[in-house]
């Protein structure tokens, strides 16, 4: 099984270097319900849409790369997948946002791929499908594995706490709530 790609709305063209936010899926863009196989329960995180739009407007590429092993172990179909995706898709339309791509991972930790994150794959497939500057591009996340793929790929690392008690995580340049505030510290 190959990596899940959606080439969304590039709002560049693909030749044209820009920085890129790279974002986890679960608990960083929306609230994380696991192997989340119903659209009716996306919900994003309260500033997503805000701190989405101020990226773009600053020429970021917004790319979701995500381990989804939830399709290689059989919890839900490519097709569900897809509703999932398209429900995130409508709910940042909504915001007035658009992603340039999403990427999953669809392996399970055990089959030792490429693309799973804190491994490089995601990243490379991205940057083979837009000119991505990589020196002035994040990574935002909740885990470690996100923190990690940030070092692994030498991109800038944002922790995504979901929730008041979440841990610190090492790696990470800051720590945000929102992206609203991820958007206000970085672009200020």
């Amino acid at each position: 099984m190959v990596p899940f790609i959606s080439i969304l709305s590039p709002q560049f063209p693909e030749n044209e270097c820009h920085p890129a936010l790279f974002l986890d899926r679960d608990d960083t863009l929306m609230v994380n319900c696991p192997y989340l196989c119903e659209p009716s329960k996306v919900a994003l995180f309260p500033g997503a849409t805000e701190g989405l739009r101020a990226f773009r407007n600053a020429g970021y590429r917004l790319i979701v790369v995500s381990n989804q092993s939830g399709l290689g172990r059989g919890y839900f179909t490519r097709e569900q997948l897809s509703a999932v995706t398209n429900r995130l898709v409508e709910l940042l339309a909504a915001g007035g946002v658009a992603l340039d791509a999403i990427y999953y991972c669809p392996h399970t930790p055990d089959e030792n791929c490429n693309c799973r994150k804190p491994r490089t794959g995601l990243i490379e497939v991205a940057c083979r499908d837009f000119a991505i500057d990589l020196a002035k591009s994040w990574m935002v996340g909740d885990k470690a594995a996100d923190m990690e793929l940030a070092a692994n790929a030498h991109l800038r690392a944002a922790q995504f706490l979901p929730k008041e008690d979440s841990p610190l995580l090492s790696g990470a340049e800051c720590a945000v709530r929102s992206l609203a505030d991820l958007a206000s510290r970085i672009l200020a």
